[in-house]
């Protein structure tokens, strides 16, 4: 019955840590950029874009689809950022023990 007991613990525990990460995903900010600094994406924790900066001398009205996919990049790589973040932190939450498990939510 103690192994259960044990178990139980050690699954709240688990519970309050991920709902720590998560609070903390929320104001976490990853940046990055693209184009050599011309379009500079910021994301939170969990990957939603909060800022897009543009240099002004990328505007182009002639070449809208350069900024576009400067734009694109800039944000999948910001994104590809927090992910792997993410995992990085989710793995301590967990110990290394695999997470993905039919039911759980995933963040990404």
């Amino acid at each position: 019955m103690d192994n259960i007991q044990q178990l139980m613990q050690l699954g709240q525990q688990m519970q309050a840590k991920m709902a720590e990460l998560q609070g903390s995903l929320e104001v976490a900010r990853v940046t990055a950029s693209s184009g050599g600094g011309m379009v500079t994406v910021t994301v939170d924790g969990k990957g939603s874009v909060k800022q897009v900066q543009i240099d002004p001398t990328c505007v182009d009205a002639r070449d809208v689809e350069m900024l576009e996919d400067l734009v694109l990049a800039a944000v999948s790589e910001a994104q590809s950022k927090a992910q792997v973040e993410y995992e990085r932190e989710m793995t301590k939450v967990t110990g290394g023990l695999p997470m993905n498990i039919p039911g759980l939510p995933k963040l990404f």
